[in-house]
């Protein structure tokens, strides 16, 4: 499949198969002609005796500073080489791609005025393969991702350092072996290439991308926990939820109720004395609900994102018009990121104090750390510890980064968002969360063991089956990290919720 840029309409479904399945991309007839219609701009411009900030003027501070018609060409060069000044370990090629597709797509929409050539040779890049090594610090979020996106420009130019093919090479070796040339950058083209906010939506992309999965797994997930624990479903009676009808609260608590449908360790406590849960399990899809709104949230600001052009200046056919703005200010996904974080690290709060009920015995009636020959084996106890440890890492990754602001280049860019760094964050969260998604899924599988001959739900012990296609039953003490592995595998795939809703049948996918 080929995914067709207009600069308009990117979905975050055709970006996650560009970035993890590498799937071609081409831009469409109307983008091509937009194109076009914005390079004449600047052409006219060069033509003629304007002087136009970006094109034939220094940048930041400098620009006041007029150059010269023969130096504009070098002028561009100087820019990519300049702020080519990241630092830290590079991104990962997903995420390398997906800067690579919003840039072009960005560039798509017909208001940078970029050559057409350069647009081409930067999808013929992306088509080839050749991916960017680009260190993961050194953008503040405003006047675009300068410092990381210059590393992009410069392997265009035959400079820098690329990936092909699983090795490092530079920039040159890495064209050359993919059948491409450097590309030579015309007035305008440099700054078209590294002003925007690609390199902070992309990561925030994957992670909204990701996140839609560990939500519904959430609610799997903490579903089986509490059939395991002999917890009650009627605090998802949907009356209860009608009366506060928030969307988020309202879809976990019927995912919750399918789940738990047909279950006979909830059959066999019904007459029990206990009249409430703890709030772990009595509260998912308060809590839930409230991750799975913020996440609505940030997707809608993602997928305006994605499909906007961020450069300065911006070139208007209509009228010939160059317009410097602020739409390479990075303040609105920044904030949409640092309110993921925080979501996403209370449903790491929330899981890892149910893994704390299933492991203590205190709480749950079962063996201590769900194992046999306690003393002996010390079981799911140091599992425990590490969920405690993710949760308690993400509460300091909350802490938001859009709050801060450094001013740069001589206080011309006197407030910054801070993106990348914000972006950056949520994206460390959600792994963490897969992960304490993951030792509670081992955990709630293992107890669910102590429960038999009763079962659970159809839709769960479904998931405790394929759950044991690659983890066997904890008998005695063994390393756990390649369980938790393999289980955090299940969750960041998506297998868990395809498993489930392949069981559920007509009654619908989880919400």
């Amino acid at each position: 499949m080929t995914v067709e840029l207009t600069g308009q309409n990117l979905t975050l479904e055709e970006l996650e198969r560009v970035a993890f399945r590498g799937e071609q991309v081409s831009l469409s007839e109307k983008a091509h002609e937009r194109v076009r219609s914005s390079r004449q701009v600047v052409e006219n411009i060069l033509s003629g005796d304007a002087v136009v900030y970006g094109i034939n003027t220094g940048f930041g501070n400098f620009k006041n500073v007029v150059i010269s018609p023969a130096d504009l060409e070098r002028l561009q060069l100087n820019l990519v080489r300049s702020h080519a000044a990241g630092v830290g370990e590079p991104f990962t090629e997903d995420v390398v791609r997906a800067i690579l597709l919003l840039r072009i797509n960005a560039l798509a929409s017909g208001f940078s005025g970029v050559n057409p050539e350069t647009l081409d040779a930067l999808l013929g890049m992306l088509n080839a393969g050749v991916h960017p090594v680009i260190p993961k610090k050194g953008s503040v979020g405003a006047s675009g991702d300068l410092a990381p996106l210059a590393h992009v420009a410069l392997v265009l130019i035959g400079e820098g350092e690329a990936r092909y093919r699983g090795e490092r090479l530079s920039g040159e070796d890495a064209l050359e072996r993919a059948g491409l040339s450097p590309t030579a950058l015309r007035p305008k083209d440099g700054l078209a290439l590294i002003n925007g906010t690609q390199v902070i939506s992309a990561l925030l992309a994957n992670a909204v991308n990701m996140a839609s999965r560990l939500v519904r797994s959430a609610d799997v997930i903490g579903a089986l926990t509490l059939d395991a624990l002999l917890g009650t479903d009627v605090a998802f009676d949907p009356r209860i939820h009608e009366a506060r009808p928030h969307p988020g609260q309202i879809a976990s608590a019927s995912n919750l109720r399918r789940l738990l449908e047909g279950s006979e360790l909830r059959e066999s406590h019904e007459a029990c004395e206990r009249v409430q849960d703890s709030y772990s399990l009595r509260c998912m899809p308060q809590v839930h609900g409230a991750a799975r709104d913020a996440l609505g949230y940030v997707r809608g600001v993602v997928e305006t994102e994605i499909n906007s052009a961020t450069d300065n200046p911006m070139i208007f056919v209509d009228g010939g018009d160059v317009l410097s703005g602020g739409n390479f200010h990075g303040q609105p996904v920044a904030l949409a990121a640092d309110f993921l974080t925080i979501a996403l690290a209370e449903l790491g709060a929330i899981g890892e104090r149910r893994v704390e009920r299933l492991v203590n015995p205190d709480l749950s009636g079962l063996p201590a750390f769900l194992v046999e020959e306690g003393g002996l084996n010390s079981g799911f106890m140091i599992p425990q510890v590490t969920a405690a440890a993710l949760a308690s890492e993400n509460k300091t990754y909350s802490h938001p980064a859009s709050v801060d602001s450094i001013p740069t280049s001589a206080n011309q860019e006197d407030h910054v968002s801070m993106g990348v760094t914000a972006a950056r964050k949520t994206n460390e969260v959600a792994r963490n969360l897969a992960q304490i998604l993951a030792i509670e899924l081992l955990s709630c599988a293992q107890a669910l063991e102590f429960r038999r001959p009763l079962r659970s739900s159809p839709a769960l012990e479904a998931v405790h089956a394929r759950l044991r296609e690659s983890v066997p039953r904890y008998e005695q003490d063994r390393a756990h990290y390649p369980d938790i592995a393999a289980a955090t595998q299940l969750v960041v795939s998506g297998t868990v919720i395809d498993v489930v809703e392949h069981t559920l049948g007509d009654q619908g996918a989880l919400l």
